[in-house]
């Protein structure tokens, strides 16, 4: 936004090395995301979704986790790029991203995930419609209308709509309760290496519905998504034998994403730990 650019484009750039070497570490982290894992995990997405009704139950399940990881590293990377050359420049740009498959709740996931745009739809949308005020139902669709323009936003089709819908409806209970910032955590587990029943109970619901919601992003139409959403859990009751079985992409899927897990969750609460592995690889680099 013109409140965070324009400030730096007003005074001269004086050359940082610190500043420097931390846009070389992010354009590498963001080819790193975007060219070695989101296109590995694309593959194993793309064969699934090619042809859902092909495929098993756990076969369509591995296919969305890939996509879910494919979207976060594709989208991640080439922002992590941007943010990289231009920090090279001299100027600093916002953080888009903040752990968002660590979420505790759907509010959370959208603290964390595309900020900037979050950011947008709120101040440009959700506030000029009258935001909290003017009562329950009120508030409600402007929630609703917000959260729909901002599926709109990503596309003209109606897959992206029903993605959007679809979050708005997990807002929904949060706010009849009035607990819609009742889950939302700077840092999930801070104090403790692992998360508490509770917290990795929320953490997984969130996922699952976000990554529910992400079939009707990638599906080409509305029939395919559905016909998707079948098979997810038209074969787990009647063919169990299936689970005992390597599915299409899981080598992909445990390759790629396991590692990323780990250090995400390794490095979400210690930002010491982030520089650190950036000296080291910058300074490596450099030699």
């Amino acid at each position: 936004r013109a409140h965070e650019l324009l400030p730096a484009l007003r005074h001269d750039i004086e050359f940082d090395g610190e500043v420097f070497s931390e846009g070389i570490f992010l354009v590498l982290v963001g080819l790193l995301k975007k060219m070695v894992i989101a296109d590995r995990l694309a593959e194993a997405a793309d064969a699934v979704f090619a042809s859902p009704g092909s495929h098993s139950t756990m076969s369509a399940w591995i296919g969305v986790l890939a996509y879910a990881g494919q979207i976060f590293c594709d989208f991640s990377g080439y922002t992590d790029i941007a943010r990289g050359s231009s920090q090279m420049l001299g100027y600093r740009l916002p953080d888009n991203f903040d752990y968002p498959y660590l979420a505790s709740s759907i509010t959370d996931f959208w603290r964390r995930w595309h900020m900037t745009l979050s950011r947008w739809l709120r101040d440009y949308l959700y506030v000029p419609l009258g935001g909290n005020r003017g009562g329950r139902l009120r508030r409600y669709r402007n929630l609703f209308l917000t959260m729909l323009l901002g599926g709109l936003w990503h596309g003209a089709s109606w897959n992206f709509i029903i993605w959007g819908f679809i979050h708005a409806c997990c807002f929904l209970p949060l706010l009849l309760a009035d607990r819609n910032r009742a889950y939302v955590s700077e840092v999930v587990a801070q104090n403790r290496m692992l998360p508490n029943m509770k917290e990795l109970m929320q953490m997984i619901a969130t996922f699952g519905i976000v990554c529910l919601a992400w079939i009707f992003f990638r599906a080409p139409d509305i029939s395919t998504s559905v016909g998707y959403i079948q098979r997810i859990v038209q074969d787990a009751i009647h063919h169990p034998s299936q689970f005992l079985k390597m599915p299409v992409g899981a080598k992909t899927l445990l390759m790629y994403s396991l590692p990323l897990l780990f250090i995400d969750w390794k490095i979400r609460r210690d930002t010491r730990d982030v520089v650190y592995f950036k000296n080291k690889i910058v300074v490596n680099i450099i030699l």
